[in-house]
């Protein structure tokens, strides 16, 4: 169980990406990924398979922006291709992935967007298995004391913006996650209250919106 858990801090952090990224304003040219040698891919494997180790949650949300901003919520992911970020007053942002659409609203204006679920970073979270040496590359990685440091970038993403996680070889587990946008805008990210497994009500993962008018 702490492993799972420690590897939904990861996820949490790829979410943000996407809904910090989500969006024509924040496109970015990719960075450069680096060539992996054999000890660095098992590194990234060992965390990989941390990410395949559930197909349902519920859980309490933290978020902390890149200005200090402090947003909580409720998240609820059901594998495959659905996820509900629910966030609470005084923040109106709704997040939903439905199999095939990412819908980003804003619930007081009644307005929002979509975008593919197959083009964003989302579909690494949702998706019932992944593999990130085949589907992200490796923007940058370190290791020096018994720590590992590795930043990656989805590979078919077009928004810019990558993750850093910093690992702790011997404890196994995460220590710190940064999430970095096109701009280079930096989120954290907390879980709490987790809860794994169970169903959950399909319209949950209905993202209906008025689109923004043409300008």
């Amino acid at each position: 169980m702490v492993k799972i858990m420690k590897a939904m801090r990861w996820f949490i952090s790829v979410l943000f990406l996407v809904a910090l990224c989500a969006g024509p304003q924040l496109a970015e040219a990719k960075l450069k990924p680096i060539a992996l040698v054999a000890g660095q891919q098992q590194a990234i494997a060992k965390i990989n398979a941390y990410i395949n180790s559930f197909q349902s949650l519920k859980c309490d949300f933290a978020q902390v922006s890149s200005k200090g901003n402090l947003s909580q919520g409720v998240l609820y992911i059901s594998k495959p291709g659905k996820l509900r970020f629910d966030y609470a007053a005084p923040n109106p942002l709704l997040i939903i992935a439905d199999g095939r659409w990412l819908t980003i609203k804003d619930r007081v204006r009644e307005r929002g967007d979509q975008f593919p679920l197959s083009a964003t970073p989302l579909r690494l979270v949702v998706s019932p298995q992944v593999d990130l040496l085949a589907e992200t590359d490796v923007v940058a990685f370190d290791q020096r004391d018994g720590i590992t440091s590795v930043s990656l970038q989805d590979r078919k993403g077009g928004m810019g913006g990558y993750i850093t996680l910093i690992f702790d070889d011997q404890l196994n587990q995460l220590q710190q996650w940064i999430v970095v946008d096109g701009k280079d805008r930096r989120t954290s990210v907390q879980l709490s209250n987790i809860q794994f497994g169970g169903k959950f009500d399909p319209k949950l993962f209905i993202g209906q919106i008025n689109r923004e008018p043409t300008k």
